[in-house]
């Protein structure tokens, strides 16, 4: 009996739980146990399941629990292009994980186009990590207080955050109240990490400071307005990770010639659908499909897959320009990170690699800005060749042609 055979075992005889493998064993072995086990609960064959390249004691110890394996999404590269930002300055890759057939094929349709106008400029306009903690307050009179105290002593505040972090900064602290309930939402400059642990472990420091110098009594660290993973207006306004836009101006030839459509077309497509047809639907995002790219950008890149939510908040603009065409994309709320989390698995590191923004930068926090901007590009690329299709009746027939 193999010692992945003998813990299968002993979780079926009840002297283990299958959460404890890895205080018995390797985390490679756990990993075959649980699977072993799972096989024989479900009577299936997990074989392919169990082929991975990560490293199972790096993936348990940061990026799962209770692991059995990994599922293999494909991974496709668009580009390159030329990226004019405030931290990524070249020519980049951007590595892309999907099972969304024809999606690189539309971006990187989009990116020839960008290319071919000389490329696209981006830039992050502001960033900041945000926990909001609830508290609760006899009335109005407490709350107010509350909130007085909070304004004149940030630098308390900021103190007892930092104290938990060597890298993390307080950059503010913007207070609501809602009846009995104050709700303080905190903004960090967490540089390369996208830093929401980091956020937490600070704002919990900083409530107790709260707790003792004010009638406020903690209900919950986060009280919903940080907001995470959750779509919110607060984030589309005031941003949260960060606020990033990119543009770029193509000559009017080159969208008849590698579009087949022209500016007005494009504009007016844009117009109806991501502006108008978006307000009527009351959406919070108003663009054509800026989360496929996110969502694609964050596979391969390790980051936290539920942040799309926030990342898809976009709104895409486009007009003519004496016959040319203006498009820009503007993500509010891009919560990456190139340090810490599923960026530290071996693929995911790959791919950060593949664009040259792996681990810290050089200042702290331009290898996130730098990679929030490439990212940003890839999805400006595929609005403008979702609203070309789209303008040109094409989009249907592309799908056909490509067999999805």
């Amino acid at each position: 009996m193999t010692d992945a055979e003998s813990l299968v075992t002993r979780v079926r005889d009840g002297d283990l739980r299958l959460h404890e493998l890895e205080e018995h064993a390797d985390a490679e072995t756990a990993a075959t146990a649980r699977r072993l086990y799972v096989e024989q609960e479900a009577d299936v064959d997990l074989s392919v399941t169990g082929e991975y390249a990560l490293d199972a004691e790096q993936a348990s110890g940061s990026a799962i629990e209770n692991m059995i394996g990994a599922t293999q999404i494909p991974v496709g590269v668009a580009g390159p292009v030329e990226v004019a930002g405030g931290d990524a300055d070249g020519e980049y890759l951007l590595p892309l994980a999907t099972t969304e057939g024809a999606l690189l094929a539309s971006v990187n349709r989009g990116l020839s186009v960008i290319r071919s106008a000389g490329g696209a400029s981006a830039r992050v306009t502001k960033e900041g990590m945000t926990r909001a903690p609830v508290f609760r307050v006899d009335g109005v009179v407490e709350a107010a207080e509350t909130v007085e105290w909070v304004r004149e002593n940030v630098d308390a505040l900021r103190e007892a955050a930092e104290s938990t972090t060597s890298h993390g900064e307080l950059m503010d602290v913007t207070p609501y109240v809602v009846g009995d309930s104050v709700f303080l939402r905190f903004r960090y400059d967490t540089k390369d990490a996208m830093g929401m642990n980091m956020a937490t472990i600070a704002t919990e420091e900083a409530v107790g400071v709260v707790e003792a110098e004010t009638p406020a009594s903690l209900v919950a660290l986060s009280g919903n307005m940080c907001t995470d993973k959750k779509p919110a207006a607060i984030n589309a306004v005031e941003g949260r990770g960060r606020s990033v836009t990119a543009d770029v101006e193509i000559p009017g030839e080159v969208v008849e010639e590698r579009l087949h459509t022209t500016a007005s077309a494009i504009a007016e497509a844009n117009t109806r659908k991501n502006l108008v047809g978006s307000a009527k639907a009351g959406s919070l995002g108003f663009n054509a499909q800026a989360a496929n790219v996110v969502a694609a950008a964050f596979l391969a890149t390790g980051q936290d897959e539920a942040q799309v939510v926030e990342g898809a908040n976009a709104i895409t603009t486009v007009e003519e320009r004496d016959g040319d065409l203006y498009a820009s994309v503007s993500l509010a709320s891009l919560e990456v990170g190139t340090v810490g989390g599923g960026t530290k698995l071996s693929t995911q590191s790959e791919a950060l690699e593949v664009l040259g923004f792996a681990g810290g930068g050089d200042p702290p926090g331009s290898n996130a800005r730098a990679l929030a901007e490439v990212i940003a590009v890839g999805a400006l690329a595929g609005e403008l060749s979702l609203l070309a299709a789209l303008a040109s009746n094409h989009l249907a027939s592309a799908h056909e042609d490509l067999g999805r």
